[in-house]
């Protein structure tokens, strides 16, 4: 029964996400947490660092995941097809339809609106993950002892190194965890 849930909640992810794996993230927490409660907030946010982290697709590694999490190996291969049929599908169709339309300002015209809604996809699953990472609550609150000082600092190194620097997102990472653990370190033997 738990294959056939992971199967068909991955199945409406895969179906309904479009915009990529960021975009994704909003319809992954409601079905792995709200609708399923396969998964804690905290277990999700550590979700999201293990399928960035991880090579391929965003949507692909968490549905591997979850569905491990959840069913062991069968879990994660059957969360896995379904995440990954709707696009085999969709994307086999629309190549087609693309190809005989692509030049009716109607079919640029429905590309053109889609961008602002996965735009506000993306930027609603960043301030998810940001937020948690941020406040030690969960929740914006400037209450002393809240705030994480530190992961915003980590944060703001990310952003500069990113954008002024294009050190590149894997670099970033390492140089983000390697901090991390000089401070564990610090932390350990003070």
């Amino acid at each position: 029964m738990i294959c056939l849930q992971l199967f068909l909640a991955f199945l409406q992810i895969g179906a309904f996400s479009f915009g990529g794996g960021y975009a994704a993230m909003p319809l992954i927490e409601e079905q792995v947490i709200s609708t399923y409660h396969w998964m804690t907030m905290a277990d999700f946010s550590d979700l999201v660092t293990i399928a960035e982290m991880t090579p391929g697709l965003i949507a692909v590694n968490a549905a591997t995941f979850v569905g491990n999490q959840a069913a062991g190996i069968p879990g994660a291969l059957i969360a896995t097809l379904g995440v990954i049929l709707p696009s085999c599908i969709f994307v086999t169709v629309l190549a087609w339809v693309y190809k005989k339309y692509r030049k009716l300002s109607m079919v640029q015209g429905v590309l053109g609106a889609l961008r602002p809604a996965v735009i506000a996809m993306i930027f609603s699953a960043g301030l998810k993950i940001l937020i948690p990472a941020l406040f030690a609550s969960g929740a914006v609150s400037f209450v002393s002892g809240n705030f994480q000082v530190r992961i915003f600092l980590y944060f703001l190194f990310g952003l500069i190194a990113l954008r002024k620097f294009k050190l590149g997102p894997i670099k970033t990472m390492v140089c983000c965890g390697a901090a991390e653990a000089v401070f564990q370190l610090f932390q350990t033997f003070a």
